[in-house]
C-alpha cells in the first residue's frame, strides 16, 4: 500500500475539490484533521491539515505556491477522460499549470490545487503500458512503414 500524505489549508474545501474531480474518501481514515482520498486500489493521499501534517513532519512546511515539492500524477482511462478531470479542476479552483502534453502514447493535463500542489492527469495506451514506450514507438514505426 501507499500513502502520501500532503498538507491542506482547509480539510473540507481540499475535500469538496477532490469530489469534484470524482475522488472519494475512506471514512475510517477521515476525521477532523484528515481525510484518506483513494486513488487507487492500494493507493491513498491523506490530505492532512497543516496541524496535522506538522505532527508527522520532521521538517517545516514549504510552500508548494513557491517550490516544487512534487508532480503527484494519476492515470484516467482515456484521453477525453484527462480532459474531463481537468477540466473539473479548473472549474473547481485549479490553476491550469500547462497545456495539454501529448506524445501519441501518452496525454497529460496538469494543475494546481487549491493548495498550490502539482497535480498530472494521464492517459497512457495500454500497449505502451504493456510493450514500453520504446517497443510501443519501434511497433508503431514498423506498422506505418511499407512492406
Amino acid at each position: 500500500m501507499l500513502f502520501v500524505s500532503i498538507p491542506v489549508t482547509d480539510l473540507e474545501r481540499s475535500k469538496a475539490f477532490f469530489e469534484k474531480l470524482g475522488f472519494g474518501f475512506n471514512p475510517k481514515f477521515t476525521d477532523e484533521s484528515s481525510a484518506c482520498m483513494l486513488v487507487g486500489e492500494h493507493a491513498f493521499v491523506m490530505l492532512l491539515d497543516r496541524e496535522k501534517f506538522a505532527e508527522y513532519s520532521k521538517l517545516p512546511i514549504a510552500d508548494p505556491t513557491t517550490h516544487a515539492l512534487a508532480l503527484y500524477s494519476f492515470g484516467v482511462s482515456s484521453r477525453a477522460e484527462v480532459d474531463t478531470v481537468s477540466a473539473a479542476a479548473l472549474a473547481a479552483g485549479a490553476t491550469e499549470a500547462d497545456g495539454a502534453e501529448d506524445y501519441g502514447f501518452m496525454y497529460s493535463r496538469s494543475f494546481f490545487d487549491l493548495d498550490g500542489h502539482g497535480w498530472q492527469v494521464m492517459w497512457m495506451d495500454p500497449a505502451a503500458v504493456e510493450q514500453g514506450p520504446e517497443a510501443f514507438a519501434a511497433a508503431a514505426q514498423d506498422a506505418d512503414t511499407p512492406a
